[in-house]
């Protein structure tokens, strides 16, 4: 019951987000809400929270938050040299974001 809660507002933010700032030329949405995601998750990891919460929170909340396969969408649409960018920022930025708060 706590992944199905946390996934559904997980889900209806990440929504709102992308459709705010996802404009073109560039998925900023994608791009704040996988940084965020990852800041987020090693900020919980690295609490004392019990089960419950990181059922709630982590999985639930921040796996229908985070979006895997957006982003992958967005790369094919891309010109190889942006998509590249993408990745190294996405990825680069999601490491140093979790690695921060751990």
């Amino acid at each position: 019951m706590f992944v199905a809660i946390g996934g559904f507002f997980g889900a209806i933010a990440r929504f709102w987000v992308s459709n705010q700032l996802n404009k073109k030329p560039f998925p900023f949405g994608t791009l704040l809400v996988n940084v965020l995601g990852a800041f987020l998750l090693g900020l919980l990891i690295g609490s004392e929270t019990g089960e419950n919460s990181r059922l709630l929170f982590g999985t639930g909340f921040l796996g229908a938050f985070t979006t895997f396969s957006t982003w992958l969408f967005e790369v094919k649409k891309m010109d190889v040299k942006k998509a590249v960018f993408y990745i190294a920022i996405t990825v680069a930025a999601g490491f140093l974001g979790t690695w921060i708060v751990m």
